[in-house]
């Protein structure tokens, strides 16, 4: 245990030059901490107690659960979000079928002729019965009933 050492300075009266000034250990309170620039034990006026604060595990185990959440809110917005958009992508791909109107990533719109594993045949204009074979991911939507009758 560390003890402070309290020095004490008196003035002694005319004439006494030969008084000698005792010094004694002063332990400090064991859960104040106090702040200052003077010597340890000197009183200023100015020396406060400050709290010692939490439980040094309280604390460790708070930083561990706000870092813990931090990485579970990453896991979602980093690599859940794009494989569930990925798997809607799958999804409508898988369920298209013939003559339905479609829009590419492109921006070519177009109606299915043909399915395949790996492509897709769409005829884009009636008129020179033009048709274009673009690969299952370059879907973008498949267009509703509304846009199919006009």
């Amino acid at each position: 245990m560390n003890n402070y050492w309290l020095i004490a300075q008196a003035q002694a009266p005319a004439g006494d030059e030969g008084t000698i000034v005792k010094s004694e250990p002063v332990a400090p309170a064991a859960d104040t901490i106090t702040t200052s620039t003077q010597a340890p034990g000197t009183p200023t006026g100015t020396d406060k107690p400050l709290p010692t604060g939490k439980n040094p595990k309280e604390a460790m185990w708070s930083q561990m659960l706000l870092l813990g959440l931090l990485f579970v809110l990453m896991y979602f917005m980093l690599f859940r979000a794009p494989r569930k958009r990925q798997q809607e992508q799958q999804k409508m791909v898988s369920s298209l079928k013939k003559n339905d109107r479609v829009i590419t990533t492109g921006g070519i719109l177009g109606t299915i002729l043909d399915v395949r594993d790996d492509e897709i045949v769409l005829k884009i204009d009636e008129a020179t019965n033009t048709k274009m074979r673009v690969v299952p991911s370059a879907i973008l939507k498949v267009l509703g009933d509304d846009k199919k009758n006009q």
